[in-house]
């Protein structure tokens, strides 16, 4: 079996991994070791906050509409069930935006709402 030599393909790995740690300090974006396991390190961050990202987005909504539902005399499980009971179709992110932006489309979806409930 023929010798094969790594040397440019090792070269091209390294470089390629040298160039992901671009914005690391010290050692840890110049040598390979460091950088590797930075780089790993980071892009296991990467993933576990993507998903984080979705929670705190949520929760961030639900806080918005908590707020604004609160304007108008109701709580927020109050409002979300008489949504679901109305059979109104708007997810949490539409009512977030709703409630920061269109105040009076806000309170006539809740006026709506409530009404199913009475």
């Amino acid at each position: 079996m023929p010798r094969v030599k790594r040397g440019v393909a090792a070269h091209k790995k390294h470089k390629k991994l040298l160039q992901m740690a671009e914005g690391h300090r010290g050692t840890r974006k110049r040598l390979f070791r460091p950088a590797h396991e930075s780089v790993m390190r980071s892009m296991a961050y990467m993933y576990r906050d993507r998903r984080t990202r979705k929670r705190d987005m949520r929760r961030l909504w639900i806080t918005r509409i908590n707020a604004a539902a609160r304007m108008h005399g109701v709580s927020y499980s109050k409002l979300m069930h008489a949504i679901h009971t109305a059979n109104i179709d708007v997810d949490r992110k539409i009512l977030a935006e709703m409630a920061v932006k269109d105040e009076a489309a806000f309170g006539a979806l809740v006026n709506a709402a409530l009404e199913t409930i009475k």
